[in-house]
């Protein structure tokens, strides 16, 4: 993993954590499955979101759980694909509803890079996975760096926007306090679940209204 790029701040927030034994042993596996066979995303864009998104910038956190397994979708940000790759049908849905919310056209590409150099931090819960096999590289010790990541920016940062789309990520960014930074909550937008809340949710003019009234930048969804 040594090819991976992080920006600097977050080197410096997270230098503890990568010195823990849990994370020694969460390298030694991963190293050892990209040796044996397909893993995504690319090596050196494990910490991608890291490295787009840097701490002193961070002005939105949304939280994903896995990267997609398939071939050349996974580039490191959640709900993120590479350009020229078809949306998943979760990203679809977040774009129909930004498009719905305040009127940003449909985009032609899936890269969310736009938002993560933004401010936005787009954090799975689970950084790598094999291909074809989801969550399988759950359980290693990617959910404890994660948290950590979580807790780094509840502890030094205020006036932050949580997108927090399902129970899972409501209960990973609930270390959060809610009368410094604003929390929105809906359901996931997976096709599974959309259209009970998260269609409608109005997150996105939400989360601007709020980062121009704590004096910060809007984001250009």
């Amino acid at each position: 993993m040594a090819d991976v790029r992080i920006a600097e701040d977050w080197k410096r927030i997270l230098a503890d954590e990568f010195s823990k034994p849990y994370f020694e042993e969460l390298v030694s596996f991963v190293k050892m499955e990209y040796a044996s066979g397909t893993v995504y995303p690319a090596g050196r864009d494990i910490f991608r979101a890291f490295d787009k998104c840097e701490f002193d910038n961070l002005k939105v956190v949304i939280i994903g759980q896995d990267p997609y397994h398939g071939p050349g979708q996974a580039n490191g940000l959640c709900f993120s694909v590479n350009d020229g790759i078809a949306f998943p049908p979760s990203l679809q849905n977040i774009f129909k509803e930004v498009h719905s919310d305040i009127g940003t056209p449909i985009p032609i590409s899936g890269n969310l890079d736009r938002w993560a150099e933004q401010g936005v931090l787009l954090l799975n819960a689970v950084l790598t996975v094999r291909a074809h096999n989801a969550a399988s590289h759950a359980g290693r010790g990617w959910e404890q760096f994660t948290d950590a990541v979580v807790r780094a920016i509840a502890e030094r940062k205020q006036g932050v926007v949580y997108m927090l789309w399902g129970s899972y990520a409501q209960k990973k960014g609930a270390i959060a306090s809610p009368s410094s930074n604003l929390i929105l909550k809906a359901v996931h937008p997976s096709p599974l679940s959309a259209y009970r809340g998260f269609f409608g949710c109005k997150h996105f003019s939400m989360a601007n209204d709020y980062l121009e009234s704590v004096g910060k930048e809007k984001i250009v969804w």
